[in-house]
């Protein structure tokens, strides 16, 4: 039987749910169907937010010969068919899902049909194009980016379920629940209403049905797209913004999805980037966290990391030598180098060892001529950062 989320998928860009900024009166996909005219393009975003739905929607409108591929389960020989099929027709619309994995040797066959014309590609992709699309294809196609659907865009969508479902109703709270449920996947909202209507004993879907079915929080978390990096990036900027309780949330999201591994790395990144100085005993904390949650595994690894974390987001905060190192690649980038003065080269003779002097410290020249001066460190007015401060200016003897 087929699913309803298919059945209820939109004929018509019309239909589509959400993507006003595409879609409607006088907007770019809406008047590139208006005046029968399509180019190729990628549109990406969260799984069920309506990529199929368009692709659909646009080959439905304008009546075009169309196929759908996906790059990873179709092989060479059925991108050969179908670039053949498009020869007969002249022109095609090619639908490829997951077009981010679509290997060298099919980018090779589909290239020259692309700048030709006789191929118009609409790709569908979850992952970020600029960073997983190959540049000649991404140099070929028009890129749109799809919104998150709203929960009223998803609710709108469960309306559509119970007008089609024979003699369903469904109560409003139970509603709100399974599109809340969903974080923005429209497919998953209405395959849950599809099970709780089934479930229920006379077509009436209560909130009860719906907790049964759906006991865990949907929400969206993928290790290998960009939902994943978003979850990421939102739990070092909560930490970087000292937002204990947001941090936590990311945290609980990140294990929650069994991902250990990008936690580690990300704290250990947070310890020396957003933390640095301020606090630089932070460091070897994490690596303490990380060592006794790898010792005694999840569930329990919740432990140690939430208490780092929480030190991490209630830490002062310090970016003072993150910048410097940059600063300091970005002469090198740029090509400021310069000899390294003689004094302190291997075989120098005039070196001036400075643990023989006061303070061990003796005044003499480290940078290169061209460098002369140069300051890439710039303290924050942290205590720690202030202290070490100091007790430099103190071991020159500055005051």
């Amino acid at each position: 039987m087929e699913l309803l989320a298919n059945i209820l998928r939109p004929k018509c860009l019309a239909e589509v749910l959400g993507q006003k900024h595409l879609i409607g009166e006088g907007k770019v996909l809406s008047n590139l169907v208006l005046n029968k005219k399509i180019f190729s393009m990628i549109l990406y975003g969260r799984p069920g937010i309506g990529k199929t739905s368009i692709a659909s929607a646009i080959t439905e409108e304008l009546k075009m010969p169309h196929r759908f591929l996906n790059a990873t389960i179709n092989n060479k020989q059925d991108f050969d068919t179908v670039i053949e099929e498009a020869k007969m027709y002249g022109e095609m619309i090619v639908i490829i899902d997951e077009i981010h994995r679509m290997n060298k040797d099919k980018q090779d066959i589909l290239l020259p049909h692309l700048e030709s014309g006789l191929i118009i590609l609409i790709g569908l992709t979850s992952s970020n194009p600029y960073h997983k699309i190959n540049p000649a294809i991404r140099s070929r196609v028009q890129i749109f980016e799809l919104k998150d659907l709203s929960i009223e865009d998803i609710k709108e969508g469960l309306n559509r379920a119970e007008k089609y479902l024979e003699n369903c109703t469904c109560d409003e709270d139970a509603k709100e629940m399974i599109a809340r449920s969903a974080s923005g996947d429209v497919r998953s909202a209405i395959n849950l209403f599809e099970v709780a209507y089934y479930s229920a004993k006379d077509g009436h879907i209560t909130s009860e049905i719906v907790k049964n079915l759906n006991a865990k929080p949907i929400f969206f978390h993928d290790k290998d797209e960009s939902g994943h990096y978003d979850v990421l990036s939102a739990f070092q900027k909560s930490i970087r913004g000292s937002d204990v309780n947001a941090s936590l949330h990311y945290l609980a999201r990140l294990i929650e999805a069994g991902d250990l591994d990008s936690i580690y790395r990300r704290m250990s990144v947070i310890a020396y980037e957003d933390i640095g100085l301020a606090n630089p005993g932070m460091g070897p904390k994490v690596m303490a966290a990380i060592h006794a949650s790898e010792l005694v595994g999840l569930p329990e690894a919740r432990i140690p990391l939430g208490v780092v974390v929480t030190e991490l987001a209630l830490s002062p905060k310090s970016n003072s030598a993150y910048l410097a190192i940059d600063e300091a690649l970005n002469d090198i980038h740029k090509g400021s180098t310069g000899p390294v003065p003689d004094h302190i080269k291997t075989t120098s003779k005039d070196y001036l060892y400075p643990h023989n002097y006061p303070n061990d410290y003796i005044k003499q020249d480290y940078m290169p001529e061209n460098l002369k001066n140069t300051i890439y460190y710039h303290p924050k007015n942290n205590r720690y950062e202030a202290n070490i401060n100091r007790i430099h200016k103190e071991m020159k003897g500055e005051k």
